[in-house]
């Protein structure tokens, strides 16, 4: 049967035989979950994942000769009638319309005869008749056979089988992306396969990273009691990382160097529980520029520049979302959609710095660029930092998954913070979706010693009901030499830098992540000469961003926002005396929003709470029992548990409905786009990009490289004038462009060279 073919000629002429795919796309995703439960059927899966292709139809698809053409639905029956393979069927079904829903009544209605008398994409099924199909695959020596099944005839759905049926999806996909890439990239030679990454190396890793410590440790100016809390850490670390994979939590104050001790635990662990990879997984992108950095500069010299993948945005360009999944679509754009599905990263590198919505919204999609990577979690360590940004709305379902991810797939979770959320009273709830529940070891075993000798700071507090006006605020400020003030939203820092003066600064996601490496690197010159210097900034700063100001002004907001802005003062504890942190109440007008999103206002409102309570003296910002009877508070008020999105999200789960999970479950709640702006110290980057993007279109490489000069606001309406200033960015490959998640701004006046994009009168889709 080597007249059959699963894909189009390749540059060298050669078409690509269906029997040679299929048993390539069964090897590489049955090797992807070797030693779990799982490999049998994710090789099944590709060995029928392209079944379809072997009716005549399909073939005559190949020559332009037909559309319109179903060639999945043939092989997802085949797994479901002959096998009891479920998970492989949904796979299967999904590997180009996405997992759709694991019900009785879904599963049946991929029957052929069904689909012959209804489609629901108003397809035409390849072969309706199944043995003819599964006898041209005989002939083509291709037997499937399978010795284990996740789920036999168990459709119960829940959080635990519906990541299971994503990682057999998650490894189909991948295999099937990377064999059809071979094929187009082969020569006469053969398929040529793209190289794999590095490995982690990982007690070669640990032992560069020791020696960088001690270096680090040599030359710091930090105070005594800082550098010993420093070195504490990194034992605790050390210590724990002989344990047993499964769920930690590493609770140590800022400046305390959680960034390179959590990944001495990653890398001790890898050692000690053959683990293969380490995942960095944080809240903000400026967190993520300069964790990667630091990283980088300690590896990238000893194992190259593949060491280390930064991935940002969860659809990188998000032309995935089919407008009707229809396999005519699709066939007509095969080119396109291949180059497409390129862009998809599979995070085949040992160490990954991503976002926490790109790493959580994928274990929820049912996308196969999204999922594509997940099969490389297991067996991984995954360090959560900052984690107090976890929206509690999403906690329980989170938390379940991730629990799971740990004990079903022999992984390690680190949730690490200076704010420990109060999870732990979830654990009940957590359990009765996920086996194991919620109950993480301790990596610091008693937190508070470390915040005793960690002493920097006097916080004083304003009264809550007593505000202050931007123009007082701002002569405050200029009182002192140096001094830094956070603001909850970005009007708010507009209007105190215009008060407070040109000579300031101001730092916000509005600038692009080269602009604000450049506003950083500045104050923290003018801070380390003594020199003078004026920071006005939104949240963005708080988590993970080294900077050390004698004096900072924190709005009213989340307890554990004062705390991290609080992290930002007198951080390596240099100063003669503590340092001076004012939480003040800012004057609200009218219906002005004092907060970006209602929970931030909940939140915010419990500390406010808190102070009328207790009063100065006991807003113990330093007490981790403090911080833990603050989300205990917050938790009793707004019930994760009893959230409405909480119980949607566990609803669609109990129904198996993956469309529905994937639309729910959001960590941002507004779709956002990426504009590659005109930062004027880059523009020849800027110029260089916008030339590439409209000439040859956005490749894998133009995203690596456009990410510095991007900036992300919420998608306009559809008519907002901002569409005047935008030019989206065609997929290479394309000829027309159409609206994506990728444009260029085009008005190079709109780009301030202090306050960054200010979109001319579309001011309210900034993203907070």
């Amino acid at each position: 049967m080597n007249d059959l073919y699963a894909h189009s000629r390749n540059k060298a002429g050669i078409k690509h035989h269906l029997s040679d795919h299929l048993s390539s796309v069964s090897q590489l995703a049955g090797e992807f979950l070797a030693d779990t439960p799982l490999a049998d059927e994710a090789a099944l899966a590709g060995l029928l994942h392209d079944l379809g292709k072997y009716g005549d139809l399909f073939q005559a698809r190949l020559k332009g000769e037909a559309q319109g053409i179903d060639h999945w639905s043939s092989g997802a029956w085949s797994a479901i009638s002959e096998y009891k393979a479920i998970a492989a069927a949904l796979a299967i079904e999904g590997h180009h319309i996405g997992l759709q829903h694991f019900s009785k009544n879904h599963l049946s209605a991929i029957n052929p005869k069904q689909l012959e008398i209804n489609h629901p994409l108003q397809l035409r099924l390849s072969e309706s008749n199944l043995d003819v199909i599964k006898s041209r695959l005989l002939a083509d020596g291709i037997n499937p056979r399978v010795n284990h099944t996740l789920l036999g005839n168990d459709l119960n759905s829940t959080i635990n089988t519906m990541l299971d049926v994503r990682m057999v999806f998650s490894c189909l996909v991948d295999a099937d992306f990377l064999d059809t890439e071979a094929h187009f990239n082969g020569t006469l030679e053969g398929k040529q396969y793209r190289q794999s990454g590095p490995k982690l190396q990982e007690k070669r890793a640990l032992w560069i990273l020791l020696e960088h410590i001690k270096e680090v440790q040599a030359r710091t100016q930090a105070a005594q009691g800082v550098t010993e809390v420093r070195a504490s850490l990194l034992d605790n670390c050390l210590k724990a990382a002989d344990s047993t994979t499964g769920l930690f939590t590493l609770t140590a104050p800022t400046g305390s160097g959680k960034t390179l001790a959590m990944l001495a635990f990653a890398l001790k662990h890898a050692i000690e529980r053959r683990l293969r990879r380490i995942i960095i997984v944080l809240p903000y992108l400026s967190i993520i520029e300069q964790t990667a950095s630091i990283y980088r500069s300690i590896f990238e010299s000893h194992f190259g520049r593949h060491y280390i993948l930064e991935h940002h945005s969860l659809a990188d360009i998000g032309l995935e979302k089919t407008k009707s999944d229809s396999e005519g679509q699709l066939g007509e754009l095969e080119t396109a959609e291949r180059l497409r599905r390129l862009l998809a990263e599979n995070w085949d590198a040992p160490l990954i710095v991503t976002t926490s919505v790109q790493m959580l919204e994928s274990l929820f999609s049912n996308r196969p660029s999204a999922c594509r990577k997940l099969h490389r979690l297991t067996r991984s360590v995954i360090l959560f930092d900052e984690v107090q940004t976890l929206p509690s709305n999403l906690a329980v379902p989170t938390l379940a998954a991730l629990s799971h991810l740990a004990y079903g797939y022999d992984s390690t979770v680190v949730f690490s913070t200076a704010t420990q959320p109060a999870f732990e009273h979830l654990h009940e709830t957590v359990k009765s979706h996920s086996t194991a529940g919620w109950q993480p070891h301790k990596i610091v075993s008693e937190p508070q010693s470390l915040f005793d000798n960690m002493k920097r700071t006097h916080v004083s507090w304003g009264n809550p009901d007593d505000g202050i006006g931007w123009d007082d605020l701002a002569s405050c400020l200029k009182e002192h030499e140096q001094a830094l003030c956070i603001v909850n939203i970005k009007r708010h820092a507009r209007v105190l830098w215009e008060k407070v003066g040109e000579e300031a600064f101001h730092l916000s996601t509005n600038l692009c992540s080269s602009h604000r490496r450049d506003v950083l690197d500045t104050v923290c010159n003018r801070l380390l000469n003594k020199e003078p210097v004026h920071l006005v900034a939104t949240q963005c700063i708080e988590a993970g961003v080294d900077v050390d100001f004698p004096v900072v002004y924190r709005a009213y907001a989340p307890l554990e926002a004062i705390i991290q802005a609080a992290g930002r003062c007198n951080r390596e504890g240099r100063q003669e005396t503590l340092g001076q942190v004012q939480v003040f109440q800012p004057l609200i007008e009218g219906n002005e929003n004092e907060f970006p999103d209602d929970y931030y206002k909940q939140a915010a409102q419990i500390t406010k709470m808190l102070f009328r309570r207790h009063g100065a003296d006991k807003m113990l910002l330093d007490n981790p029992d403090f911080i833990t009877a603050y989300y205990r508070e917050l938790y009793g008020i707004s019930k994760p548990e009893a959230m409405k999105k909480t119980q949607r999200l566990l609803e669609y789960v109990t129904a198996g409905s993956f469309p529905d999970i994937a639309k729910e479950y959001r960590l941002i709640k507004q779709d956002a786009i990426n504009v590659l702006v005109p930062y004027q110290p880059l523009i020849e980057a800027f110029n260089r990009l916008n030339d590439e993007g409209n000439k040859v279109g956005m490749t894998s490489e133009w995203i690596r490289r456009a990410r510095p000069l991007t900036v992300s606001i919420y998608r306009p309406k559809p008519d907002d004038t901002i569409w005047d200033s935008l030019i989206p960015v065609k997929v290479a490959g394309r000829k027309e462009r159409e609206q994506s998640d990728w444009f260029i701004y085009i008005r190079k006046e709109d780009y301030h060279p202090v306050l960054g994009l200010i979109p001319s009168g579309s001011l309210n889709i900034w993203i907070g």
